[in-house]
Formats: C-alpha cells, structure tokens, sequence
C-alpha cells in the first residue's frame, strides 16, 4: 500500500469522500478512528477519522480480475 495526498482514487477516479464504498474494520485510535475501507473499484483503502476530519492516508491498487459489484447495484435486476 501506499500512502497518498490525492483526494480521489487514482484506479477509478471515484472522490475520497463520495459514496459508496464498504467499511471492511474500524478501529478506535487515541487520536480518532481508524478505517479500513474498499473502493467500488476493488482498492483497499486505510482511513483515519480525527479532529482533522476523515481522510485516505493509504491504497493499494485495485484487486485483478473484474471490479466488484458496488453496494448500490448489487442484487438489483436490471430489466
């Protein structure tokens, strides 16, 4: 993983703050919270949550083969 300064994912260009992507753990730090969280696009993302406000302060790149069904659309038919 690398950490980043960017405020969207570079893999799928979906904004830091927009929704959805899925808490996968969260963790009560002294300073906040720590998240650990995956993009729609399949990167993991760490998260942390402070008096600063919530920011990605490190990713990976997405996971190979195709990108994961994002948790608005899945199970939804489509007609």
């Amino acid at each position: 993983m690398t950490s980043t300064d960017a405020t969207a994912c570079p893999h799928c260009g979906w904004p830091d703050g927009g929704e959805p992507f899925r808490v996968l753990s969260r963790h009560t730090t002294a300073t906040g919270l720590t998240l650990w969280t995956r993009c729609g696009c399949g990167s993991l993302q760490v998260r942390v949550a402070d008096g600063r406000g919530t920011r990605v302060v490190s990713r990976s790149g997405p996971a190979p083969g195709p990108a994961p069904a994002r948790p608005d659309t899945a199970g939804r038919c489509r007609t």
